[in-house]
C-alpha cells in the first residue's frame, strides 16, 4: 500500500507555523480531527519538534496504519490517538490535551475520503470494487449497500438531490429502484457504477458518470455533512480553551466549504444582536477572532499533476483572539 500523500501539505504547515514556532516553550499541542494515513500529522511532527498531535479517526484500521508510520519514522511517542468520529473526539482531544498540560495551538481537519478508503477495493469506495460498503467506521452497520438497495425511490431521489447535486435525481432514483425490482439487489460498487455509466447522459469526459452519485451514497452513509457541522459546534463551545489558536479546514465539495465559509463568518461577527435589532447593544465586540483566508487556498497545478485527488480540495483557515 503506497503511503498517503496528504493535500496541501505546504500550505496547511504555513497556516499552523506561526502558533506552532510562537509557542515552541509552550507544549504547543495540534488536534488533527482526521488522522487519515497520517499525512499531516507525520510532517507537523518532522517540521515542529516540540509540537505533539492528538489525532482522531473512527477508522480503526487507519490508526494502525499511521501509528506505525509514526513508529517508523521515530515520531509515535509525540502521537496520542483517540478512535471516534471527529464530531465527538474533539471534547475527549481538549480533555486529553489538558491532562497531558499541553496548550492547544490548532486544529486541522481534512475531511475528505482517505487514500486508504478509496484505493482498498474491500472498502467499497471506488467504482470497480467487489463490494458495495463505503462505511468511513467499519463499526456502524449502514452501508452503502443498504442505501442502495432498500431507502424508497422518495428517499434515495432526497440523497442523490442534496449530496450529488444530480439535476435528474428524480429520474435516477426511478432508473435504480426499477433496476432493483427487475435484477435483485445491487451487490458490488462495480455492478453499481457501470449501471449509473450506462444510465448516464454525460458520457465520455474526465469525470467518471458515477462520481456525483457514489458522492452522494458515501455522504449520506457517514452521516458527512451533520459530522462537520458537530464539529465545529464542539470547537466553538472549546473556544475559551482556544486562545490564539488557529483552525484549518480542508473540504472537498461545496457543501462542506459552504458550512466552513459560513461558520467561519459567524465567528468573525462583532455583532451578534438580532438582525431585527434597531442598533447594536451588545457592545460589538464579540467576534471570536479573524478569518485568515478571505479564499479558500487551492492546490497548485503542480500538486494537481502529482496527486490528482487534491483537484478539488479547498483550505480555509480561521485564528482565535488571544
Amino acid at each position: 500500500m503506497q503511503k498517503h500523500i496528504p493535500v496541501l501539505l505546504r500550505e496547511v504547515l504555513d497556516i499552523f507555523a506561526p502558533v506552532c514556532v510562537a509557542n515552541a516553550n509552550n507544549n504547543p499541542v495540534i488536534i488533527d480531527c482526521t488522522l487519515g494515513l497520517g499525512g499531516h500529522t507525520l510532517e507537523f511532527l518532522r517540521e515542529f519538534p516540540s509540537l505533539e498531535i492528538i489525532a482522531i479517526d473512527k477508522d480503526t484500521q487507519a490508526i494502525d496504519i499511521a501509528t506505525a508510520y509514526a513508529k517508523e519514522a521515530g515520531l509515535s511517542q509525540r502521537l496520542h490517538t483517540i478512535n471516534a468520529p471527529f464530531s465527538l473526539g474533539i471534547e475527549r482531544a481538549f480533555e486529553l490535551a489538558k491532562s497531558l498540560d499541553r496548550r492547544i495551538v490548532g486544529v486541522l481537519a481534512d475531511i475528505g475520503v482517505s487514500s486508504m478508503q478509496l484505493d482498498s477495493s474491500e472498502r467499497g469506495f471506488g467504482f470497480g470494487s467487489h463490494t458495495l460498503d463505503m462505511r468511513m467506521d467499519l463499526a456502524q452497520s449502514k452501508d452503502a449497500k443498504y442505501v442502495i438497495n432498500t431507502y424508497s425511490e422518495f428517499e434515495l431521489g432526497r440523497v442523490l438531490r442534496e449530496y450529488g447535486e444530480i439535476k435528474e435525481y428524480k429520474k435516477l432514483a426511478k432508473s435504480i429502484k426499477a433496476r432493483i425490482k427487475s435484477s435483485g439487489d445491487f451487490e458490488s460498487a462495480r455492478e453499481f457504477s457501470e449501471f449509473l455509466r450506462s444510465h448516464s447522459s454525460h458520457k465520455g469526459g474526465k469525470i467518471h458518470p458515477a462520481t456525483l452519485a457514489f458522492q452522494a451514497v458515501r455522504m449520506e452513509v457517514n452521516n458527512e455533512l451533520d459530522e462537520l457541522k458537530n464539529a465545529l459546534f464542539a470547537l466553538e463551545n472549546q473556544s475559551n480553551a482556544m486562545s490564539g489558536a488557529r483552525v484549518g479546514i480542508i473540504s472537498f465539495h461545496s457543501l462542506e466549504d459552504r458550512i466552513v465559509k459560513e461558520t467561519f463568518r459567524q465567528w468573525a461577527r462583532p455583532c451578534v444582536c438580532e438582525a431585527s435589532a434597531m442598533k447594536c447593544v451588545c457592545g460589538g465586540d464579540n467576534a471570536k477572532g479573524e478569518i485568515l483566508t478571505k479564499k479558500p487556498l487551492i492546490a497548485s497545478a503542480k500538486e494537481v499533476s502529482t496527486n490528482p485527488r487534491s483537484r478539488s480540495a479547498k483550505l480555509r483557515a480561521f485564528a482565535f483572539r488571544q
